[in-house]
């Protein structure tokens, strides 16, 4: 089954697992927003992080490349689309949507089809394309950064397409953050160098050719003058960084 959204896992989604393991503190944000729901339906769940161990979670992932990479001890992994959930109404107490919704073909409908599903809180993690520009890479790989926002969708259509009573608020990312996402190296600049980093990033395969290039090369250079330092070393030292991540709760 090949995946209905913007991005081809099965050819570019062989390093997920290893590069965007689920961050403790984050996953603990989202198991408190999940509250005492005992069975959580995890839509887009890709290789299982933030899939809470203290309760009977089912997964749903279109791609196989993604299924593979998920552990023997993870939930049980079925393949379908968020747009057409093969689940009774209100079957689930609880459901959860990590980095995922701007990948699917019809995001309006996959959100109908959460809250069909879900009889309790919905729990989405998107990025606020509008706040995509507010960090260091928009200095180095601006082309990144605009065919992001040109995928994502505002987070009050998000709230709009869940209903019942919503809230937003900004995902705190703390500075060793083990999930590998573009922001999560606010204060680890040497690691984006990283192709295994960038390969399990979907954002760079919207760019232009050659603007990744550059930007190796771009930031290699400030990095060694320490031109990056003069204008973004106190990052290094930041605790958490207040990025473009939204969590978007749905009671």
């Amino acid at each position: 089954m090949m995946g209905a959204g913007d991005f081809d896992y099965e050819t570019h989604g062989a390093g997920y697992a290893r590069q965007r393991r689920g961050d403790a503190r984050i996953a603990a944000s989202i198991l408190a927003m999940l509250g005492e729901a005992r069975t959580v339906l995890n839509v887009g769940a890709g290789a299982g992080s933030y899939e809470p161990a203290d309760r009977y979670v089912l997964a749903v992932e279109p791609s196989r490349m993604m299924r593979a990479q998920r552990p023997a001890s993870a939930a049980p992994a079925v393949a379908a689309f968020a747009e057409n959930l093969p689940f009774d109404d209100a079957a689930f107490e609880a459901a959860m949507a990590i980095n995922t919704v701007h990948q699917w073909s019809d995001m309006d409908a996959g959100l109908r089809e959460l809250r069909r599903v879900t009889r309790g809180p919905v729990v989405v993690m998107a990025a606020d394309g509008a706040a995509l520009s507010s960090w260091w890479l928009n200095d180095y790989a601006p082309e990144v950064i605009v065919a992001e926002q040109e995928r994502c969708v505002p987070v009050r259509r998000i709230a709009q397409g869940l209903g019942g009573n919503t809230t937003v608020m900004i995902v705190r990312i703390p500075l060793d953050c083990t999930d590998g996402f573009t922001e999560a190296f606010y204060g680890r600049p040497e690691r984006l160098l990283d192709p295994a980093v960038r390969s399990a990033q979907s954002s760079w395969r919207f760019a232009q050719a050659g603007v990744e290039a550059r930007f190796v090369e771009s930031l290699s250079r400030d990095l060694s003058s320490g031109r990056w330092d003069e204008r973004y070393g106190h990052l290094r030292s930041q605790p958490t960084f207040a990025g473009p991540l939204r969590f978007i709760v749905s009671r």
